[in-house]
């Protein structure tokens, strides 16, 4: 077994591989940029290397400097978490040179399913089933046209050497197989460092299930069950579970087969990952093999009892696994949500900048995986995850039920974040039906996530709780006082008595008990008429907001006089920015498309601005005139910022 071992990776994957390795007696080696010198990783190793600048090119994907740090440190192999260099051959073959082992699969596993479109190809030949479409680089909008029409649309255009969901694009006409050809190329070549793209047909009201595979160097490869990923968005993974409530043993044990049938053709061992696309008739499509450990692995552990980042380095130093396909059993339900730095009211453009505050939930059937700690930095250079919530239970409903009590729990501050936005994913009825599709987010919140106001007893409770935290913070210092909540434009009269443990509230009809601390605090836990609940409380100017299982509300509690007053005073106009085309994030100004004086028409995109490795293509709203570039092309945006102003 090896001694020491460095981690290729950044962020919560490079801190999750090193609790196995310190569970194991394995020294770890961590590698960092700039702009990670005081990250969690780097922290929680044993060792740290400097590898370059902030820019991944100049760091996490220089191979050559991180060979040096296994030379320099005496790591005798090399853990690569995903993404980066995860799936280059060309790095595991370097490390080979060396004498250094690669913890992951064999260089021709990699290189044969790295290339999308060489990958499609073996499949066909090992007996899987995939997906019609065009498996050559196209080259030019004219060609992808008369591809795409000739599959039929919609189509999908993906990078050859894409993953994670970036270099892909749905396209439904002409028009936007031109555009989308382009940027799909710029989005490739910028992420991958090659542009080709390909085409296949997109599959309607589609759901994405893929089957995890784990194999030996002495011939035993096995599936671990399925994971359905359907919960996406911009074909970016939110919620994950396993097993899949879709999918019966009949459908896990065919695609689990063919699954097991391509790692086969290719020599494959170490843990890896074959994604299909499957029908509303069971009937499933390959996609892609992943040949690394993918981002939603903990909830195949938490099912089969399994940690795969062990059993990668078992099987990298040259142990047999001990089980067997017909020892593989599924036990219970998982599901993962992945907390990311963005914000959903932007149409969730990404957010950067230092954490204030980091309290994770913790508790029975939760675990969180994470990179960062009250006072870290997000950075514009990397993926935007903060961590990733997994939780378990008997059931689908408990695993659902645990993840939305925990989500209330996660408190975040200083980026904005999708935890609401999660939270609201596990109430939605469809969701907890598991009637999922990958155009579940588009079309059950269509305009976007904004938190949607609580309704009914909800209500009720939320109003009663502020109403006690002003009581208690002596806006009314009796023992039994009336006050006024206002919320949503409309005053409550609310009575609070002081009560053993907290105080009694009558409003609207509504008698509540509300049981829990009276110290001012930002994350409230306590009863409300006896349910447990964990409210997230905000100051806002001159009240509080309020937020709980995806539903917000701000108050601003007053005195009956002070209402009366309030209702006098006039409404503060809102400032009309239409005449602007501002910068939705932060981001690099990459293109821009339109000059001064240049008539143009809604829907023209007008500039590109790219973050965190994905491009924004920002479009007009409506017909004008463009009057003034207020940023030159390669500017760093920073939020709101002007880019141009119209006539």
């Amino acid at each position: 077994m090896f001694t020491k071992i460095l981690i290729a990776n950044r962020g919560e994957i490079a801190c999750r591989v090193m609790r196995t390795a310190k569970r194991m007696g394995i020294k770890t080696v961590a590698v960092y940029s700039d702009a990670d010198r005081d990250a969690l990783h780097v922290r929680e190793a044993d060792e740290a290397v400097r590898i370059g600048t902030a820019p991944s090119a100049d760091s996490y994907l220089v191979a050559e400097r991180i060979v040096q740090a296994c030379l320099d440190t005496g790591a005798e192999a090399v853990h690569p978490g995903y993404g980066f260099l995860s799936e280059r051959s060309s790095f595991a073959e370097a490390l080979a040179a060396k004498g250094i082992a690669f913890i992951g699969p064999p260089v021709g596993a990699i290189a044969a399913m790295g290339d999308k479109i060489e990958s499609k190809k073996l499949a066909q030949a090992a007996g899987v089933s995939t997906v019609p479409g065009h498996l050559q680089a196209i080259d030019t909008p004219d060609e992808a046209v008369q591809i795409a029409e000739a599959i039929g649309y919609p189509v999908m255009l993906k990078a050859s050497a894409g993953g994670g969901g970036k270099g892909m694009r749905v396209c439904r006409t002409a028009a936007e197989v031109r555009e989308g050809l382009i940027s799909t190329q710029n989005e490739a070549r910028t992420a991958f460092g090659d542009d080709r793209v390909f085409c296949e047909k997109f599959i309607e009201k589609p759901r994405h299930i893929e089957i995890q595979v784990l194999g030996d160097q002495h011939g035993t490869i096995l599936y671990l069950g399925e994971r359905e990923c359907s919960v996406q968005r911009r074909h970016q993974k939110v919620i994950e579970e396993a097993p899949s409530p879709f999918v019966d043993e009949a459908m896990r044990r065919a695609m689990g087969e063919q699954a097991v049938a391509l790692a086969r053709a290719v020599g494959y061992f170490s843990a890896g990952t074959v994604e299909f696309i499957a029908g509303a008739d069971k009937s499933f499509y390959f996609l892609e093999m992943n040949t690394r450990l993918q981002v939603e692995h903990p909830v195949t552990e938490l099912v089969t009892g399994l940690d795969l980042v062990e059993w990668m380095i078992r099987v990298a130093a040259g142990e047999k696994l001990p089980i067997r396909q017909d020892q593989v059993q599924l036990k219970g339900w998982a599901m993962e949500a992945r907390l990311y730095a963005e914000d959903p009211a932007r149409g969730f453009l990404p957010s950067i900048g230092r954490v204030t505050r980091y309290i994770k939930p913790e508790g029975k059937g939760v675990r969180v995986d994470t990179g960062v700690y009250e006072g870290a930095e997000i950075s514009m250079y990397y993926d935007p995850m903060i961590a990733k919530l997994i939780t378990s239970g008997p059931t689908r409903e408990a695993a659902i039920d645990t993840m939305a009590t925990a989500l209330d729990a996660f408190d975040v501050r200083g980026v904005a974040h999708n935890a609401a936005f999660l939270s609201a994913l596990m109430a939605l009825p469809r969701f907890r039906a598991g009637d999922l599709t990958t155009n579940l987010i588009a079309e059950d919140f269509p305009g976007g996530y904004v938190p949607a106001m609580p309704t009914g007893e909800r209500l009720a409770e939320l109003l009663g709780l502020a109403a006690v935290r002003a009581w208690a913070a002596d806006l009314a210092p009796t023992k039994s006082t009336q006050l006024v909540v206002r919320a949503g434009g409309v005053n409550h009269p609310v009575r609070v008595t002081a009560a053993e443990g907290g105080a009694d509230v009558v409003m609207d009809g509504w008698t509540l008990a509300v049981r829990g601390p009276l110290t001012p605090v930002t994350l409230w836990h306590g009863t409300l008429n006896g349910r447990t609940a964990a409210v997230q409380i905000s100051r806002t100017k001159g009240g509080e907001r309020l937020l709980h299982q995806g539903q917000a509300i701000e108050t601003r509690a007053m005195s009956p006089r002070a209402a009366e007053l309030m209702a006098l005073m006039p409404e503060k106009k809102v400032a009309d920015l239409s005449k602007f085309l501002l910068s939705p994030m932060p981001g690099l100004l990459v293109q821009l498309n339109v000059a001064a004086g240049q008539a143009v028409k809604a829907g023209d995109a007008l500039a590109v601005v790219e973050a965190m490795k994905m491009e924004n293509v920002l479009r007009a709203d409506a017909d004008g005139v463009v009057k003034a570039i207020r940023a030159d092309k390669g500017a760093s945006l920073a939020v709101d910022q002007v880019i141009l102003e119209f006539a």
